[in-house]
């Protein structure tokens, strides 16, 4: 009933707009009533196909309402997604980010610069024990005290390969007067202290190279004030098969055997300098 109520003022709209267009609209709905076969336009079905058409209408915007809220629902997972990814990656970067702090070391005398060695707890064992090598030979090698000095002799034969006990065999003999046996007939002594180890690796990847700065003091035999001079020794190294012989072994029980050493000053001595400084000035003039 009240649907009915609705429609009826929209017909009684078209049938005054009917009379107020006068005769000549209506002869011509007649014309075309009598062409379609005497069929009138059914008011109801017009209205019904509106009614239909509208709502289409709505559910357009409703699909298309449904389409704009799926799309920012995937946008929106795809940048957290993006954004997750990127945390995990920086995560699994973090490790490999660090700040490893080092010391650079100036000696107050002689200006020799060099970098202190720290303890990793990382560092492989053979480069520990390698360190541990170098450092001891040098020591016991470099020094000299009568009362000492054999088995510092025998331990350091013990630490040579074959070639470098040939040179060190000559270098101990009584008839060469370079000989500690022979330069320290006096009772001075010497006392070597390592200060730093450093490793190199060839271009071939083998790491048989150091490099060691050292402190060697020289004292005379009534002489309570020593002479400290700077060194650096070039050594290479190599891992062998451990002596058979049981004393051998128990300096060396590792193999370890030192190749060749190369020991230099690292500061000209005062004596040394000024004559070179002497003749620099006097081909400068």
């Amino acid at each position: 009933m009240r649907l009915r109520h609705a429609r009826q003022p929209v017909f009684d709209g078209i049938a005054t707009d009917q009379r107020r267009h006068g005769g000549a609209n209506a002869s011509a709905v007649d014309g075309r009533a009598q062409r379609d076969g005497g069929t009138a336009v059914n008011p109801e079905l017009v209205l019904k196909a509106y009614c239909a058409e509208a709502s289409t209408w709505d559910l357009d915007r409703s699909a298309a309402r449904r389409r704009e809220t799926r799309v920012a629902w995937l946008v929106g997972a795809a940048g957290w997604l993006c954004a997750l990814g990127c945390t995990g990656v920086l995560l699994a970067l973090m490790p490999l980010k660090r700040v490893e702090p080092f010391v650079v070391r100036v000696d107050s005398s002689s200006g020799v610069v060099d970098v202190v060695p720290g303890y990793r707890a990382d560092a492989t064992v053979a480069q520990t024990v390698t360190r541990y090598f170098l450092t001891h030979y040098v020591t016991v090698c470099e020094r000299f005290n009568a009362y000492t000095a054999e088995s510092d002799y025998e331990e350091c034969g013990a630490l040579n390969g074959a070639q470098r006990n040939q040179l060190w065999s000559a270098l101990w003999a009584r008839g060469n007067p370079l000989s500690p046996l022979n330069v320290h007939r006096d009772g001075s002594t010497t006392r070597a202290q390592v200060l730093s180890v450093s490793f190199f690796k060839r271009a071939s990847g083998v790491d048989d190279l150091a490099q060691i700065r050292y402190l060697k003091e020289e004292r005379a035999a009534n002489d309570a004030q020593p002479r400290v001079t700077h060194w650096i020794a070039s050594i290479q190294y190599a891992y062998a098969q451990p002596a058979a012989d049981i004393k051998t072994r128990s300096f060396n029980p590792l193999g370890f055997k030192v190749l060749s050493l190369t020991a230099e000053p690292e500061v000209l001595p005062a004596s040394t300098a000024e004559p070179s400084a002497a003749a620099t000035a006097g081909a400068s003039s």
